[in-house]
């Protein structure tokens, strides 16, 4: 068995890992060394939490809500892309079956339209 097809894979693959360990070294280096308090805690940004979200109240339920949304009508719609790709070698059975799949997505959007659940207020 011939290694030769696999060669330029391995080779990226080095290249990749070189740039990795490079980067890492790189940034030790050059990196800026001011560390306090608030860093050093186990917390995204860099800023010390408080009790209290500003403003003194929680996150309206909302914005999780549209943000759902979002993310189930947008894995709704990546179903379409394979069916694209594939649209001539399909039989009339995957054109009907498309069809009653985008009347399902567009009974759900006009259903949370009606309820208002895409209204920013």
């Amino acid at each position: 068995m011939s290694l030769s097809p696999y060669v330029p894979i391995i080779g990226l693959l080095a290249l990749a890992a070189a740039f990795a360990l490079f980067s890492i070294a790189a940034a030790r280096f050059t990196g800026p060394r001011r560390y306090n308090k608030a860093k050093l805690e186990a917390y995204e940004c860099g800023i010390e939490p408080s009790p209290q979200p500003i403003g003194g109240s929680r996150f309206p339920v909302k914005f999780y809500l549209t943000a759902m949304l979002f993310i189930v009508f947008d894995v709704e719609m990546i179903f379409l892309y394979p069916w694209a790709v594939s649209f001539d070698a399909l039989p009339v059975f995957g054109l009907v079956a498309m069809f009653v799949f985008i009347g399902a997505v567009f009974v759900a959007y006009a259903y949370e339209w009606r309820r208002g659940g895409l209204d920013w207020d």
